[in-house]
């Protein structure tokens, strides 16, 4: 519990750290969100006072901020400039990219150890080639590309899944987007798994264990790979909270309507009070996803939280 409470206290003043940089990119901006709200029409001063001053534009950015934590404290997350309340603007959307970044993550986790395990028990064989072949091949290629490719391959010519839109549901139309956005993440997570696990196979405490007379699906399983798993937690832990910011050319290629492409329309709209309010709920997933991480170690590694403690 010491060990929780430290590392949830060292989370406070990073959430604030990080949510003011976000507030004060966003709404220093150069342009003036009333007057692109207005378009091409003219608009009186008076009336662009008059919105200014209820959306709070007037006052210094400190207090802006301050105002738009106490409304995050209650769970408000403002208001977009016509008036619609950001939370009820975001709330079919959230649920959609939330679904994909766990397709992703899901399959990056399951695909991406079992690749690690394989390439780190056959090292310098073929299935070890082959996994860090494959790997680079998706590191080095662009998203869209292994997006657009597999939408072409996999839905229209071969017609396994959907090419587009959320009508089927879950898993249907989320598993060929998921494994394109996840497919970036697999390569990492293949590739720590197999390091990490060719370096604790040649271990003392795996030798001794072997030398026991231990059966070696126990020593890897229980022991090698319980340790080669730390990097990879971290990775995993992280990269969820990047899944879920980065879903904004998947969620294009295969017309999702989720956060991302909510963001990409604000951004051009200048609608910051949705910016801010998407990225700080992201803020929050990021740091609760690295206190899991956290929190995960200690179960991985009894040192580590005997450490830290």
């Amino acid at each position: 519990m010491r060990y929780a409470a430290h590392r949830l206290a060292q989370a406070v003043p990073v959430f604030f750290a990080t949510t003011f940089v976000i507030y004060a990119m966003v709404f220093v901006l150069p342009g003036d969100p009333i007057l692109a709200l207005a378009g091409d029409k003219p608009v009186p001063d008076q009336v662009l006072d008059v919105m200014r001053e209820h959306y709070h534009l007037d006052e210094p950015l400190l207090v802006q901020y301050g105002r738009y934590m106490l409304g995050l404290l209650h769970g408000d997350l403002g208001e977009t400039f016509t008036g619609q309340p950001v939370s009820e603007l975001l709330q079919d959307r959230w649920g959609v990219t939330a679904q994909l970044a766990a397709t992703a993550w899901i399959f990056e986790l399951a695909v991406g150890i079992a690749l690690g395990v394989v390439a780190g028990l056959r090292r310098g064989g073929i299935a070890d080639t082959a996994v860090l072949a494959g790997t680079t091949f998706v590191i080095a290629a662009p998203v869209f590309v292994v997006g657009y490719t597999a939408q072409i391959v996999f839905g229209l010519n071969l017609g396994l899944f959907p090419t587009a839109g959320t009508d089927e549901g879950w898993p249907g139309s989320y598993l060929l987007p998921g494994m394109v956005l996840g497919s970036f993440g697999l390569a990492y997570v293949a590739r720590l798994t197999r390091t990490a696990l060719v370096e604790n196979l040649r271990s003392d405490y795996v030798r001794t264990a072997t030398a026991k007379g231990m059966r070696r699906r126990r020593v890897v399983g229980v022991h090698a790979l319980r340790n080669s798993l730390i990097p990879v937690v971290t990775f995993l832990g992280v990269d969820f909270g990047n899944l879920m910011a980065g879903a904004v050319v998947t969620e294009g290629i295969f017309n999702l309507p989720g956060i991302g492409q909510q963001v990409f329309q604000s951004i051009q709209l200048q609608e910051g009070p949705v910016v801010v309010g998407v990225t700080t709920v992201l803020v929050m997933i990021f740091i609760a996803a690295n206190l899991a991480v956290d929190l995960l170690y200690g179960v991985l590694d009894p040192r580590i939280r005997r450490a830290r403690a």
